[in-house]
């Protein structure tokens, strides 16, 4: 019994000093991170921060962020990482989460990579404290999952808030971007003054009849013709007839190929046309001979068109009963 207590009494003092050198390096490298968070580290200071016996838990962005190694996961993720490192020092000056926030790049940490077998990157590690009142039983490191890709900076907080004791936590604090204010600004005031000094030239072409007519009736055609069909069923151009031909109709009131589209949409163009031509420019001719002649070209070219119109629509289903001549 003697024995066991002066044993117990001889560690005693190197368990202080232990847990003293843990308390004075996380003090020692929280008045650097509260200076330029995240902490810059090396073999050498990763090694401190991370080797028990820790009274603090430090998390470690092992990345690559030189362009020859063109991780661009890396890249993405880094900006994010540094706001979420200075959101945190901003918000924990007084260490009371003893929490700290490091990056380690491949060119300054090349035996902890080759220690850790990494082989890409970026990687993620957590280390929960091994002593005190937040220790973990193992403080083995907790691995991020970059899966999904490069993670914001608040779903990472989260994360590392999961894995500390209950209590409040630093929140993501993004600083203002004086840039994109000042391009938003230029812009809106760019457009205000183009728009206060154009607007008397625009207003008569956006309240113009013909303009808007032609609008819609391009929109009419295009929709009418089974444009849609054709995006949401990726249908083929044209097709070959079994014969060495092309067709260009497909069978069937539900099948349809590109081509026919175009085609049919120019007929309702013709007869469109035609149509506004024999009720609005014909009646305004002055020449009688000259209106009775285009009356005659319009019929004509409706009466021409309504036949093929028609013989397209025996084409798509054959038992259909209406023709004009000389579509049969």
């Amino acid at each position: 019994m003697r024995l066991f207590t002066a044993v117990v009494v001889a560690l005693l003092p190197c368990s202080s000093i232990a847990a003293k050198k843990a308390s004075t390096t996380f003090d020692k490298y929280h008045e650097k991170f509260l200076t330029s968070a995240p902490l810059k580290l090396d073999d050498t200071s990763y090694d401190v921060l991370t080797t028990a016996p820790r009274d603090h838990g430090v998390a470690v962005l092992l990345t690559a962020l030189e362009a020859r190694f063109g991780c661009k996961l890396c890249r993405d993720f880094q900006p994010e990482w540094d706001v979420l490192s200075k959101s945190w020092a901003r918000g924990d000056k007084k260490g009371a989460t003893r929490m700290l926030f490091g990056t380690l790049d491949f060119t300054d940490g090349k035996s902890t990579f080759q220690k850790l077998m990494l082989q890409t990157a970026p990687v993620l590690l957590m280390f929960p404290p091994t002593t005190g009142p937040k220790a973990k039983p193992d403080g083995q490191p907790i691995r991020y999952d970059f899966t999904q890709g490069a993670q914001p900076a608040d779903q990472v907080r989260e994360w590392v808030s999961r894995h500390l004791p209950d209590g409040p936590k630093p929140q993501i604090y993004r600083p203002l971007n004086y840039v994109r204010i000042v391009t938003i600004t230029t812009v809106l005031l760019g457009t205000a003054t183009f728009s206060s000094v154009a607007w008397p030239y625009v207003l008569p072409v956006i309240q113009n009849r013909n303009l808007w007519a032609a609008i819609s009736l391009i929109t009419i055609l295009l929709f009418t013709s089974g444009h849609m069909f054709n995006h949401i069923r990726k249908v083929p151009y044209v097709a070959g007839d079994g014969k060495g031909g092309i067709s260009y109709f497909a069978g069937g009131f539900s099948n349809q190929f590109g081509l026919e589209t175009q085609l049919v949409a120019a007929m309702y163009g013709i007869l469109a046309f035609a149509t506004i031509a024999l009720a609005l420019k014909v009646p305004r001719m002055v020449d009688a001979k000259s209106q009775q002649m285009a009356i005659f070209l319009w019929g004509i070219v409706m009466f021409l068109q309504y036949g093929f119109l028609l013989s397209v629509f025996r084409i798509k289903n054959g038992g259909y009963p209406f023709y004009l001549p000389p579509f049969w």
